[in-house]
């Protein structure tokens, strides 16, 4: 069998298959251990199998990698994933480490791991992919890339500072959801180094996948200044939730450094109880007028900023258009707008049967009114009838499930694969 050679940055987020063509999960990272006179040797694979779960999959039970894919047997352990004491992460502790060049040529930054297969069956690191310092003072200039053998370069001392640029480069296809997971399952130091380097629009779609508790760590983590702009970048609702849970002085200290708008729309929701329509809506529904066409409105719902739940209907009201709007005139369906040329006017087409919720109104009517007319939305109005904001169907399932339901499934295992379940026993991780 000859030598096989596959760069980790490829390898990650892979389809990870069993013999039978049964897909078992993806690969999110590659564990290695160190040794004294060798290249690190790779131990496993972190696999994430249904239900976000990160689970460890030995190296043994890799029979064959192959371009976009990982073929291995259907028998993998479903505990989750927990590094071991000398086990090292490429993906999450690797990329982006300084290291320096033996030969006395200066320092440089691993931007990419290749393992190597030998004739034996091991798996090793094998070159390491470099880049150098940059030699141009441009700001859009990069430092010379070379190839190194492990052997050839020593990291950098402990606790010296690392880069995080490739590691972010690495999370950029993460779906929100993905990112927030793979953000709390690196080291308390990455995890914060990683955070420092995504833009804000990015670490606030990950902090409101996060538990409420992590989402103010990070932030706290992360000074004032940079928390009110990541705030400024969360959905109102969401940055409520997490303004909720800090003290009336602090809360007001961050509100204080948000942009003006931003934080009177918090302000807004922050007055209702975390258990009604108030304190579950968000505040920035599409709100048009009853001379708006079809076409307007669809252009709009096309915005990919927009979350698909509050992409399903438009809301109609008289003027002011931003909440709070002038009256409630009544909803329209994203599905109904189709049925009707680009050029009809919203007015003519309003669905004025179903009757919007009262901001006070709890979350257990919400949830009885969303499913009882099979809905994604409902929008929520104060005493004089006036759109306040809107309920989608995901606001209120964050509210209904447990608090740790985003780690929920820890405690009740999925089936290996995801289209049958396999009938062998669960072996043990090694």
């Amino acid at each position: 069998m000859s030598t096989q050679r596959v760069f980790v940055a490829r390898l990650a987020g892979c389809s990870v298959f069993d013999p039978a063509g049964d897909r078992l999960g993806r690969v999110r990272d590659v564990v290695v251990i160190y040794r004294k006179d060798d290249p690190p040797r790779v131990v496993g694979l972190v696999v994430e199998i249904p239900g976000r779960r990160h689970v460890f999959m030995s190296i043994g039970r890799v029979s064959s990698i192959a371009p976009g894919q990982v073929i291995a047997t259907g028998l993998i352990n479903v505990r989750r994933f927990q590094p071991r004491g000398g086990e090292v992460r490429v993906m999450a502790e690797l990329l982006g480490r300084r290291v320096f060049l033996n030969d006395g040529s200066g320092d440089a930054v691993i931007e990419d791991v290749a393992i190597e297969r030998s004739r034996i069956g091991d798996w090793d690191i094998g070159q390491l992919f470099l880049r150098r310092p940059k030699t141009s003072a441009s700001p859009f200039a990069k430092g010379p890339t070379t190839f190194a053998a492990w052997a050839d370069v020593r990291t950098s001392a402990p606790g010296e500072a690392q880069s995080a640029e490739q590691l972010v480069a690495t999370y950029s296809d993460l779906k929100p959801a993905d990112l927030a997971n793979t953000l709390l399952d690196l080291p308390e130091d990455r995890l914060i180094e990683v955070a420092e380097e995504l833009p804000d629009d990015r670490l606030a779609d990950a902090l409101e996948e996060m538990p409420e508790e992590e989402q103010v760590h990070i932030l706290e983590a992360l000074g004032d200044e940079r928390a009110a702009d990541i705030l400024d970048a969360m959905e109102p609702d969401d940055a409520a939730d997490v303004l909720g849970q800090l003290s009336e002085d602090r809360l007001e200290e961050l509100l204080e450094l948000m942009e003006p708008e931003e934080a009177e729309d918090v302000r807004a929701l922050l007055k209702y109880g975390p258990d009604t329509a108030g304190g579950l809506m968000t505040s920035e529904p599409i709100v048009l007028s009853a001379d708006s066409t079809v076409a307007e409105a669809l252009a709009l719902i096309r915005r990919h900023e927009l979350h698909p739940a509050l992409a399903a209907a438009v809301f109609v009201t008289l003027p002011p258009y931003e909440t709070p709007t002038g009256r409630l005139l009544g909803t329209v369906h994203f599905q109904r707008m189709l049925r009707y040329p680009p050029h009809e006017r919203l007015g003519t087409i309003i669905d004025d049967t179903l009757e919007p919720v009262a901001a006070g109104a709890s979350a257990a009517e919400v949830a009885r009114l969303l499913a009882s007319y099979n809905l994604v939305s409902v929008p929520v109005v104060d005493q004089g009838h006036r759109l306040v904001g809107a309920v989608s169907i995901d606001d209120v399932l964050d509210y209904l499930l447990p608090d740790d339901w985003r780690s929920h499934d820890a405690d009740h295992p999925v089936e290996a694969s995801e289209s049958r379940p396999t009938t062998a026993s669960i072996p043990r991780r090694r």
